[in-house]
């Protein structure tokens, strides 16, 4: 059927009216700031990844959960030294389990200007042949040859990039009231895509820029650069301002296991993301 140019221009017109609703009321509805309208970076709010019954993740002596919260706060510190004119946010300050939607929703009611979730990666487990009182045995443990860092922005999972978005969002069945938590997306519902859209474009170049920042200085330091990539995170998917996860190392490889739990790993890690927050600060500001 053809459409008129009366009826293109009354459905442009509908769009245009829905897109000026939604940003008006993603800025200002029930309370909730979706939209940063800060020309300067005054808050951050830093989240260390999971916690509490959600740290099934780790390596041959630590466990993920643990190795994040001991960044975040070093890191926390590191900007409130060094920025005093930031104020820091934190999502946990201990090993407690914070639902995913609390996680974003913290940054959102504290109108934060940036948003920086602290990870560590791990790799599915292999099958490796060990010797053992001279007789082979086969043991299922982490591939531990995959090592370097990646930071991801919000985004839509393409079919061979699901692992990350799987891993992370698996927190997600811990919520015993999950079901209401997430129901804001309905696959079948053609304005939710619109929503994600706009809410997740709206910042798109900007935590790109940051998370370019992050990988560069990781790089510098000598780490394997992963890239940056986008996922179907859902702590990142709701964030009313720029937005990264980071994974500072594989937990799963025994030398950067080491690296991520000694003093000075943490302290080079913590140097590299405060260096990318100074930059972009500047950028931003100036």
């Amino acid at each position: 059927m053809k459409i008129t140019t009366s009826k293109r221009f009354i459905t442009c017109l509908i769009l245009t009216t829905f897109t000026f609703s939604l940003f008006s009321s993603l800025k200002s509805g029930d309370g909730k700031n979706y939209l940063s309208t800060s020309a300067k970076v005054k808050t951050i709010v830093i989240d260390a990844g999971h916690g509490g019954e959600d740290g099934s993740t780790h390596g041959a002596f630590s466990k993920e959960k643990n190795v994040a919260l001991e960044v975040s706060l070093k890191l926390g510190k590191a900007i409130e030294d060094k920025l005093p004119d930031v104020r820091v946010v934190y999502t946990r300050k201990t090993d407690v389990f914070v639902k995913l939607y609390d996680r974003i929703g913290i940054a959102n009611r504290e109108k934060a200007d940036i948003f920086i979730s602290i990870h560590c990666n791990s790799m599915p487990l292999v099958r490796r042949r060990f010797i053992v009182n001279g007789k082979a045995v086969y043991k299922s443990i982490p591939n531990p040859d995959t090592r370097g860092t990646e930071t991801f922005v919000a985004g839509y999972n393409r079919l061979n990039e699901q692992n990350v978005a799987i891993r992370e969002n698996a927190s997600i069945l811990l919520e015993k009231d999950y079901k209401n938590n997430y129901d804001g997306f309905d696959p079948n519902d053609p304005e939710s895509y619109i929503i994600f859209s706009l809410m997740k474009n709206a910042f798109r170049d900007q935590s790109i820029r940051l998370a370019s920042l992050v990988q560069e200085q990781y790089t510098s330091s000598g780490r394997v650069d992963r890239g940056i990539k986008e996922q179907g995170l859902a702590v990142l998917q709701r964030a009313g301002m720029p937005a990264i996860l980071t994974e500072i190392g594989f937990i799963s490889n025994p030398e950067e296991e080491k690296y991520i739990n000694s003093e000075s790993g943490q302290a080079e890690i913590v140097n590299n993301i405060l260096t990318a927050i100074t930059k972009y600060k500047k950028l931003v500001e100036n």
